[in-house]
């Protein structure tokens, strides 16, 4: 298969997920463009490419559906642009190894997480102060776009789960948020990693046809696919994706 075509199959699939479950796609992205040749560095600034593209047109469509909270969004989304503008100088610092055991943790930690039931006393208690919600929502944007884009993965995927369990918010308005904080998050670790000369024009170029396939699947994702699934079918999925993505990490970790 011509390389070329294989990034916009990558992109499709991506993007269909992050329509369905809120997330950049980037613990899929990174192992596969590992598997590619490329190394952690490369993988994440392509990854933090599609993610601008993808989040984009989701977050556009999950606004025209009214599944999006914007001012909620705009919280964790300014959270995300903070955190995130870190990302180039710690990838400068830091071991590609020790980043990609962080990585797995975090794939780990949020197997568990999305297992759990969320706690109802915390949503009782953060809807009454909405002063205090808005707080955290924000640092807990800050934290993970810190960390996400680090790692070369949008934050959806960790976020969601997080906000599910500790606000008690139901999962299509998980879904939405975690979208369009991604879009903040990876515009702003975009500019960093290119500061940083981590995304070059090889980078671009990859980056560019990754999210074009990533564009048509997240349409496909939130207008078709989302419709279909119960909440069984739902994190099965979601779970089979966090198990693929661990596997691909440790192979490239220890072979």
């Amino acid at each position: 298969m011509d390389i070329y075509a294989l990034y916009i199959a990558i992109g499709l699939f991506t993007g269909i997920l992050s329509g369905i479950f809120g997330i950049g796609g980037g613990l899929i992205i990174v192992p596969i463009m590992l598997a590619t040749g490329h190394s952690f560095e490369e993988s994440i600034g392509i990854s933090i490419l599609q993610m601008a593209l993808s989040s984009f047109v989701g977050s556009v469509l999950n606004f025209k559906k009214k599944s999006l909270d914007f001012s909620l969004g705009l919280l964790i989304g300014a959270g995300g642009l903070i955190g995130a503008s870190f990302s180039g100088f710690v990838l400068k610092i830091v071991s590609s190894k020790i980043l990609m055991v962080i990585f797995a943790l975090l794939v780990v930690y949020s197997m568990i997480q999305f297992v759990l039931k969320p706690k109802k006393k915390d949503l009782i208690a953060d809807t009454k102060r909405y002063h205090l919600q808005g707080l955290k929502l924000f640092l807990i944007g800050a934290l993970t776009g810190f960390f996400a884009i680090t790692l070369g993965i949008g934050g959806g995927m960790l976020m969601v789960p997080l906000m599910h369990y500790f606000l008690g918010y139901d999962s299509k308005k998980c879904v939405a948020l975690g979208l369009f904080f991604i879009l903040f998050s990876s515009i702003s670790g975009a500019f960093s990693l290119i500061y940083h000369h981590i995304i070059n024009k090889e980078v671009l170029l990859a980056g560019a046809i990754v999210g074009l396939g990533s564009v048509m699947g997240v349409s496909i994702g939130i207008k078709w696919i989302m419709g279909l699934l119960n909440e069984k079918m739902h994190k099965a999925l979601i779970l089979g994706v966090y198990g693929l993505s661990l596997l691909i990490i440790l192979y490239k970790l220890f072979f």
